[in-house]
Order: C-alpha cells, then sequence, then structure tokens
C-alpha cells in the first residue's frame, strides 16, 4: 500500500478542524482517530484512507511520518500547537489554520472518519491509548513494527462454545491416543 502523503495531510487538518470543540484532543488522540479511519476503511471500504503506515509505540498505534509531516505543515502555517489545560494538565492541541482541501476525498471516506470521531468523542487520550492497545495487530507487533492493514480481519479470541471444545476433543482425541503410543512427548497445547 502506498502512502498519499497529501492525502494524508489533508486528512490530519480534516481531523484537526473537526475536533477544535473537542477539549481532549491531544496529539495521542489525533494519531488514534486517523488510526481507526485507516484501518475502519480498510475493513469496511477495501482501503485505508491514506495509505500511511502505522507502527506498534508504546501507547498503541501511530502513523509512522506524523511527526515529520506535522512539521511540514506548521512551517507551511497550515496549522500550529496550542497548549490547553485539561483537568489540570497540560495538554498540547493541533489548531488547523486552514480548511482541508477535501477534494481528493470520496464522500464515503468522510463519513467515517467524522463517525470514527464521534465514536471517540467521549475519550481522553489515556482512554483511547488503551482501547488501541487491545486491537490485535498491535499486540502481534513488536515496539517500531509497521502493523499490517491486513490485521484488521483477524477476530479477538474468544473462548470456545460447548460444541466447539466438543469437536475439538473428538478430532484430537485420536491424535493424542496414537502420539502416546508412538512415544512422542505431548506438546502441551
Amino acid at each position: 500500500m502506498r502512502t498519499n502523503v497529501q492525502k494524508f495531510r489533508e486528512l490530519i487538518l480534516y481531523v484537526a478542524r473537526r475536533c477544535e470543540a473537542d477539549p481532549k484532543c491531544s496529539a495521542t488522540k489525533l494519531s488514534k482517530i486517523l488510526f481507526y479511519s485507516d484501518f475502519r476503511a480498510y475493513e469496511e471500504l477495501g482501503a485505508s484512507i491514506s495509505g500511511e503506515v502505522y507502527e506498534r509505540l508504546e501507547n498503541g498505534p501511530a502513523p509512522k511520518r506524523f511527526v515529520p509531516v506535522l512539521r511540514d505543515l506548521e512551517e507551511e502555517r497550515a496549522c500550529v500547537w496550542a497548549d490547553r489545560y485539561y483537568h489540570g494538565k497540560n495538554l498540547r492541541k493541533l489548531i488547523a489554520l486552514r480548511e482541508p482541501d477535501l477534494s481528493g476525498f470520496k464522500p464515503e471516506e468522510i463519513d467515517l472518519v467524522r463517525d470514527v470521531i464521534m465514536d471517540l468523542w467521549e475519550l481522553n487520550a489515556t482512554e483511547v491509548s488503551v482501547l488501541s492497545r487491545r486491537f490485535v495487530g498491535w499486540q502481534a507487533a513488536d515496539l517500531k513494527e509497521e502493523i499490517p492493514y491486513g490485521t484488521v480481519f483477524v477476530d479477538d479470541p474468544r473462548p470456545l462454545s460447548a460444541e466447539e471444545h466438543e469437536w475439538a476433543l473428538r478430532v484430537s482425541g485420536g491424535h493424542r491416543e496414537r502420539a502416546e503410543a508412538a512415544g512422542r512427548p505431548r506438546t502441551g497445547m
């Protein structure tokens, strides 16, 4: 998948503009909105919005080129960081200084980003980070490793149903006895 840098830049500005009224929208929350927008688009629309690479960081997934792209946007005076306070703590909030150019976006992409913003609206940076660390792709990646978009299709582990458990016992039962009869050690699985 190839990153569309211009689209990624405009996506950042769009999210910043839509989140102006959210007192909890810090750099961390912004990066998680971008992550969820791209990965949900991949799942629901068949392709991410920006094609940006996301990597595993300690506090959850983040766009690999987030910092350099933001630096470029700041140098162009397309956005600026503002210090805000939220519950007595300093919060860096991105303020878009111009309207984003949405001409390269499909209407369903914009709708999806709006939905992600609304889904995460009530969460602060800590809460959205905790949520993002539940994502299987983040859990499977090593620190600083790329999170493959395809991991969006991997379900969270769940307990087996009674029927699944019975089936597994039936299928594995004969194998276990044959392995033990042949003197092979049990694998513990």
